[in-house]
């Protein structure tokens, strides 16, 4: 079957950043992926660290977050907006689709539930997540969208978060609490030999998650498995940023607490972020499009 051809490259277009929101610090695994993946875009990153965590929050709170944060980075003019938390793509990303037709808008729940479908071969899939994800049946309901013979076990792993914001990625004590959360699940046959890392956070212990799964398990990655999303949307659209010579750049804007967000952002990211790299916004007063009532969608996975 022939594919549609590409759109045609526009280079003013194509040289917009990419805008990347989570409702915290957990989506710069997702930002990591990415600038590794596609090292010539430059991003925009935004933290709503003020208003953290969205899973408390209600449903129409959590679309109302979501959409003011979108439309902050859609007013500073990006080509496409990632909404790198799975709470926030849960709930709001058919709210957003609706109100910025035009913009694409990928989330982190599909990418990964597409990838646990083609690399599972027994259809026996487990995903861990927050407690909120899990009670939102997000992945299951899109893992069995796609393979309605899947068998999915959800489970929540609370510890992961901290762990990760505190920069325990690995070693004795991380390893033990990763077993004592998944041995109920991966020690009894037929176990699971899929894993799907349905937070953002839980990538940056995904080396003390192998350790104690062993080599037999197939775990993914919705950090990866998005960033290679974005990366053939941006193909498709004719969106590719050029070749740099010095590669592109990222620009962090949060709502709250910029020496803490500089302290884990550097931890995820790998890299020297500086209090200079930061700048504070105000998201409660972001206008919306006119006349928009973003809680009127009803939620889906897609």
């Amino acid at each position: 079957m022939s594919q549609e051809p590409c759109a045609p490259f526009d280079e003013s277009l194509a040289r917009l950043p990419i805008g990347v929101f989570d409702s915290g610090v957990g989506g710069l695994t997702v930002l990591d992926a990415m600038r590794r993946l596609m090292p010539d875009e430059n991003f925009l990153f935004l933290g709503d660290t003020a208003r953290v965590p969205y899973g408390a929050k209600s449903l129409k709170t959590i679309v109302r977050y979501t959409s003011q944060a979108a439309a902050k980075l859609i007013g500073l003019r990006i080509k496409l907006l990632v909404i790198a938390c799975n709470t926030a793509t849960a709930a709001a990303l058919p709210a957003l689709r609706e109100l910025w037709p035009d913009m694409p808008i990928i989330g982190v729940i599909e990418p990964g539930s597409r990838a646990a479908c083609e690399a599972s071969l027994s259809g026996d899939i487990a995903v861990i997540a927050t407690e909120s994800t899990i009670r939102s049946g997000a992945y299951a309901e899109a893992i069995l969208r796609r393979r309605p013979d899947a068998q999915v076990r959800s489970l929540a792993c609370p510890l992961f978060v901290p762990f990760a914001e505190e920069g325990w990625f690995d070693g004795p004590i991380v390893e033990g609490v990763v077993s004592r959360y998944l041995s109920p699940i991966f020690d009894k046959a037929p176990a699971p030999d899929c894993l799907v890392l349905g937070c953002t956070h839980y990538p940056m212990l995904a080396s003390a998650i192998r350790k104690v799964l062993g080599p037999g398990v197939h775990i993914v990655d919705s950090a990866a498995t998005t960033a290679e999303v974005v990366r053939r949307r941006l193909a498709d659209r004719g969106l590719t940023h050029p070749q740099e010579a010095n590669g592109g750049n990222i620009r962090f804007f949060i709502t709250d607490d910029p020496q803490r967000f500089t302290r884990t952002g550097s931890l995820f990211l790998n890299m020297d972020i500086k209090d200079g790299d930061v700048r504070l916004v105000d998201l409660e007063n972001v206008p919306l499009p006119d006349d928009a009532d973003p809680t009127s969608t009803q939620r889906k996975t897609s």
